[in-house]
């Protein structure tokens, strides 16, 4: 099999960037992301298995979506299927609590997360557990009900007592200004993430919606692809770093500075 090179794949770029992505940035490889989900969509497939590793990106500002290894045809009416998928950090709460039918909005909460992780450069829910991610879940995006999610008492895993959080936090994480520097969020912005992160299935918004959402439209512009910034492909860093490492010469003054570069994060394997 032949495929085409990627550099990248976002959770490994993302831990040796010494920044987030900007907005601009976010809402180029967003529109990609979500380009590529509704083709799957609109084909009748579900992934499955969302998450950053397994969006890949090029030194081109192209985004790929890979790994296919859980993803499944569906249909009308949808059928069972085993809710022990998608990796637990980015897994729907629908999966967490038991639900055997599903369909493309599993997808579109793995979207949310990965949206969330890329403004903020770190996971949303970072749970050890299914207890735990939907302890963590619940605590940020407040504890569900029947009455915003229809068929929630009817799940098999709401039998636990969970944590009883009344409001949603999440605004807590994005807020409009920041003076410390955090990821912010526009309404427009938060709107799009409450949206991808809603607890109802049914109201979850569409990969098509999501393209179509005003975040897209104001200030500042989603960025042009060529305009993405590039970084080192880590293969190429790895054979530098054993190159270097391999030297029982002192350091030149050239490895040193590319041992301190801070988007390729090797000086702190010497730290």
């Amino acid at each position: 099999m032949v495929l085409e090179y990627m550099e990248h794949d976002l959770k490994a770029l993302m831990e040796t960037m010494k920044q987030p992505f900007s907005q601009s940035e976010v809402k180029c490889l967003m529109l990609q992301l979500l380009s590529g989900v509704k083709y799957l969509h609109d084909n009748w497939v579900l992934h499955r298995d969302l998450k950053s590793s397994n969006i890949l990106l090029n030194n081109h500002g192209e985004l790929k979506i890979c790994d296919f290894g859980l993803s499944r045809q569906y249909g009308s009416p949808l059928k069972p299927y085993t809710p022990l998928v998608v990796t637990l950090w980015y897994r729907a709460p629908e999966l967490l609590l038991g639900a055997k039918e599903y369909s493309t909005a599993i997808d579109m909460w793995s979207l949310g997360c990965i949206m969330a992780e890329l403004l903020s450069k770190e996971p949303l829910f970072s749970g050890k557990s299914e207890r735990d991610q939907l302890d963590m879940i619940f605590r940020t995006l407040g504890t569900p009900n029947q009455s915003i999610w229809p068929g929630f008492a009817k799940l098999p895993g709401v039998k636990v007592n969970f944590v009883k959080q009344p409001y949603n936090k999440l605004r807590e994480k994005f807020p409009s200004t920041s003076f410390i520097g955090g990821p912010t969020l526009s309404e427009a912005g938060f709107d799009l993430l409450n949206r991808l992160l809603t607890y109802n299935p049914d109201k979850r918004i569409t990969a098509e919606a999501a393209l179509n959402h005003p975040w897209f439209e104001e200030v500042p512009l989603p960025k042009s692809k060529e305009f993405m910034p590039t970084f080192p492909a880590q293969h190429a860093q790895d054979r530098r770093l054993r190159r270097i490492m391999k030297s029982s010469d002192p350091l030149t003054e050239q490895q040193q500075k590319e041992l301190q570069q801070g988007d390729l994060g090797l000086f702190t394997l010497f730290g």
